[in-house]
Formats: C-alpha cells, sequence, structure tokens
C-alpha cells in the first residue's frame, strides 16, 4: 500500500462531502427567495388607455390583463385571482382586508344590460313596452280626456367588424283609446348609417331613414273641424365624406328628404285631400374647422338647398317652392366624456318663388351639448332651428327655434330618473296672418330595473301652449307600464 495514494483518497472523499452539504443547503435557501422576491417585486402589467370623445379604447396588452379600481358590486374569493389579475400586488401599502376575506368584484358597466340576440356579425337589442295612460286637455274653455293603450317597439342593430360600422336604430308607437275621446298618436321612426373607414383619415358615411306621424292638432297648419289630421311620411337619404388634413378638417355632405301628406278624415265623415303639401328638399353643405387643439375646434359652414312642391301652385294659387340659404360659425368641443358637443350661430333666408310671399329670413342657431357631471347623471342641451312652411294664404311660414333639456340620474344600480323640459318659439314675419306661439314642455319619469330583462316604467308631463290671439291650451298626462328587453 503506498500511503500517499491513501491520503489522496481521504481527502477527496472529504470534498465530495462537503460540495454535498453546500449543494443541499442552497436547495433550501431557493424557494424562500423566489418566494421574497414574488412579494416585492410587481408584475409588469400595462394599464389602459382610454379615448373618450370618440367612443373608443385601446386596450391593455393581450399578455397582461387590464386592471380597474373596483366598486361595491358584489364579491369573489381571492383565491380565484391569480397574481397578473390581483392589483394589489401593484401596491406597496396593501389595502386592508374584509372581514371574510373576500375582495370585490371589479364593477362592469355592462353587467345590468340585456345582452341582445348575436345575428352573425350583428348585435340586435329589441324591447317592447306597454303602458297605460290617461289624458286630461284644455282648449280655452273646452276640456277633454281619454284613456288609452299604448305599445312601443324599440331596437338597434350594430355591426361588429374590424373596420367600417352599420347601426341601425327603429321605434314605433301605437296608441288606442279605451275611453273618452282624443286623436290617438302614432309614429315611427327608423334610421340607419354605414361609416366606411377609408384612407388617410377619410372617412365616409352613408345614411337612410324614414318617419311616420300624424300631424299635430295643435300645429298652425292642422284641420280645425278634422276627426283624424293628416299622416305626414318622411323619407330621408344622405351621404358625406369628411377628411382631416393635418389641424386642418373639412367635410362635404349632401341631404335629400321627400315629406307626403295624407288625406284628412273630417268630422262628416269625407275625406280632404293635402297632396299639394308634398315636397321634395335637397341640401348641400360644406365645413371647414381649425383644430386649435383636440378638445377645442372652431369651424365655419355653409349650405344651399332647394324645395320644389310636387304641384307648382296651391289650391290658393300661391307658388310654395323655395330657396335657402345659410351660413354659420361655431366650435366643437371635445373634453371627454364629461362634456363635448358643438353650436354653430349663423343666418338663415328662405327665397319664395311666389313674389307674393317675400323672404323669410332670421338667426339660426343649432347644436348640442353632453355634461356628465358625475357618474351616473346625464346632462343633454339641445338647440336647433327649422322652418315650418304655411298654408295660410299670404304667409310663407314661420321660423321655429326648439330648446331641449334632458337630465338623466341613477338613483340606484336599478333605479334612473329623467327630468325633461323643451321650448318652442315659432316665429311669423311682423305682417303675417298667423300669430306667434309659445310651447313648453316638461315631464318627469322613472325606470326600475326588476332584472336585466324586465322595467317598470312611470311618466308625467304638462304641456302649455299661448298664442298671441287664440285660445291657450294645457295638456297633462300620465302613464306606467312595462318594458320587456333582450
Amino acid at each position: 500500500m503506498v500511503p500517499g495514494l491513501s491520503r489522496s483518497t481521504k481527502g477527496d472523499v472529504r470534498r465530495s462531502a462537503s460540495l454535498a452539504l453546500l449543494l443541499a443547503g442552497t436547495a433550501l435557501l431557493v424557494p424562500t427567495s423566489l418566494n421574497a422576491q414574488t412579494a416585492t417585486t410587481a408584475p409588469a402589467i400595462t394599464a389602459p388607455t382610454t379615448t373618450y370623445g370618440a367612443g373608443t379604447a385601446a386596450s391593455a396588452s393581450p399578455a397582461t390583463p387590464a386592471i380597474a379600481d373596483p366598486q361595491t358590486t358584489g364579491a369573489v374569493s381571492a383565491d380565484d385571482l391569480t397574481p397578473a389579475s390581483n392589483e394589489d400586488y401593484l401596491r406597496l401599502n396593501q389595502r386592508e382586508p374584509t372581514i371574510d376575506g373576500l375582495r370585490l368584484r371589479t364593477y362592469n358597466p355592462e353587467y345590468d344590460r340585456a345582452p341582445g340576440v348575436r345575428i352573425g356579425t350583428f348585435t340586435l337589442r329589441p324591447s317592447i313596452s306597454e303602458s297605460i295612460n290617461h289624458e286630461w286637455r284644455k282648449d280655452g274653455d273646452t276640456k277633454t280626456n281619454r284613456g288609452y293603450l299604448e305599445t312601443g317597439i324599440r331596437g338597434t342593430l350594430t355591426s361588429d367588424w374590424s373596420r367600417h360600422q352599420l347601426t341601425v336604430t327603429g321605434e314605433g308607437v301605437l296608441q288606442n283609446n279605451i275611453s273618452g275621446e282624443g286623436e290617438e298618436e302614432p309614429r315611427a321612426n327608423v334610421d340607419a348609417e354605414l361609416r366606411l373607414d377609408l384612407w388617410d383619415e377619410t372617412v365616409a358615411r352613408l345614411r337612410a331613414g324614414y318617419s311616420f306621424e300624424r300631424e299635430d292638432a295643435d300645429d298652425p297648419n292642422a284641420i280645425s273641424n278634422a276627426k283624424e289630421q293628416s299622416a305626414v311620411n318622411t323619407y330621408r337619404l344622405g351621404a358625406a365624406i369628411e377628411r382631416d388634413f393635418g389641424l386642418i378638417r373639412g367635410s362635404v355632405g349632401i341631404d335629400f328628404d321627400r315629406r307626403t301628406y295624407g288625406d284628412v278624415e273630417l268630422e262628416n265623415g269625407t275625406n280632404l285631400s293635402v297632396k299639394y303639401r308634398n315636397r321634395n328638399t335637397g341640401t348641400l353643405t360644406a365645413r371647414v374647422g381649425y383644430e386649435l387643439s383636440p378638445a377645442l375646434i372652431p369651424f365655419i359652414e355653409g349650405s344651399v338647398g332647394k324645395s320644389l312642391y310636387d304641384l307648382r301652385e296651391d289650391p290658393l294659387g300661391f307658388e310654395r317652392s323655395y330657396q335657402t340659404y345659410a351660413a354659420r360659425g361655431g366650435v366643437e368641443l371635445d373634453l371627454g366624456e364629461k362634456l363635448y358637443g358643438e353650436l354653430g350661430l349663423g343666418y338663415e333666408t328662405y327665397n319664395f318663388e311666389d313674389g307674393r310671399l317675400g323672404d323669410l329670413s332670421g338667426l339660426s342657431v343649432d347644436g348640442r351639448l353632453n355634461w356628465s357631471p358625475q357618474r351616473g347623471t346625464d346632462v343633454l342641451f339641445a338647440v336647433s332651428t327649422d322652418l315650418n312652411p304655411s298654408t295660410t294664404p299670404g304667409d310663407a311660414g314661420s321660423i321655429d327655434y326648439n330648446l331641449t333639456n334632458i337630465i338623466t340620474h341613477q338613483m340606484r344600480s336599478d333605479l334612473v330618473a329623467r327630468l325633461t323640459n323643451s321650448l318652442t318659439l315659432r316665429n311669423y314675419p311682423s305682417d303675417a296672418r298667423s300669430s306667434d306661439e309659445t310651447t313648453w314642455r316638461t315631464g318627469a319619469g322613472l325606470t326600475y330595473d326588476i332584472n336585466r330583462y324586465l322595467a317598470l316604467t312611470g311618466d308625467v308631463s304638462y304641456e302649455r301652449t299661448t298664442r298671441d290671439r287664440g285660445d291657450t291650451t294645457d295638456i297633462t298626462r300620465v302613464g306606467v307600464g312595462l318594458t320587456l328587453r333582450r
């Protein structure tokens, strides 16, 4: 036996034993180190960025889910949340846990909304309502009242395409008197818009629509001894193209309307034709705006139009076709979802072919402003200017100014309150035979969501029309009903 070889072998054994102990100690320390690192190092999560006003949102990276601040709408177990989806891992000062160890669920604004019906690449959201109502009407010293059922069908159809978008909205209302006497007021409205996302910040819009209503008995052109006023049908077509040239924004659009009037049923049972009121109207509009900032865009706008009646002359021999010219300036405002809209101020004139009618001109004010002072509260202000051609001999018509205010407030997650006010000023030329009118409407309503598919509604409204010459009209309505949504 060689002594040197024995000593070498014993040293190798000791070194091997020491190496084994070192590896075992390292293995015991690694889990503790990894746990400490997980508790102190936050995962990289990209918060979502939202662009308000345009109604679009850029979501977070697909590999890291977006995180939103939770609100009290329910609770789920914290064990169901992975570190990547638990925003508390982003905080050095952890939130105080709940007593039962549960975590509040993230608020979802679509939680209480009916899911709709999926039709290919479209989503249909229909609803049907039925209400029982009562109306009290006072025309001067004459008082009438009626009870009636009102059936409403509404719906929206929206595409879900990667580019372009098609939106169709529709509404139809039928009334059926069950007591008393009074004129039923059916109405319907359908609108469709196709947005085409073209090249280089260029967007095209194609529009089509149809409306039906029965002429209001309080309208100055209504027939006084009618049992049922004329049915008014309006057909609409439109096209526009919009393009951004850096800070300059331009748009050009053309609109075509056709309005037809049905026969009037008189109290003696005969029908009176008013087809001489049927007309076609075309309008060309151009706008140029300058972007001072993304939130403030002043603009100027001009339009020219022509209205042609089916009959060259009405029964009294007046040629009521006319041309219209308008110019206005205004500003577009976009401060996000809290405040956005536009307002334009200008001048508009109507030149009638019959010189005996003269010209009708006046100030033009158009715009709408949406304001949300707090979550769950929405306020709408709107103003518009319209021409109401007259059928009175020698009168061209009136310029109508309409102001509207609608306030919607979510009192609870399942209870929404509404308050509406509107004012219509109907102004005739100083030498007109017809008198100026002022109509004020106010109303309030509540909607209680029994569940996401069924809601209970209640409404009350009051309307008052005063005239420079003639009787005052007062109308009060109350109603309660159910709305079924899908």
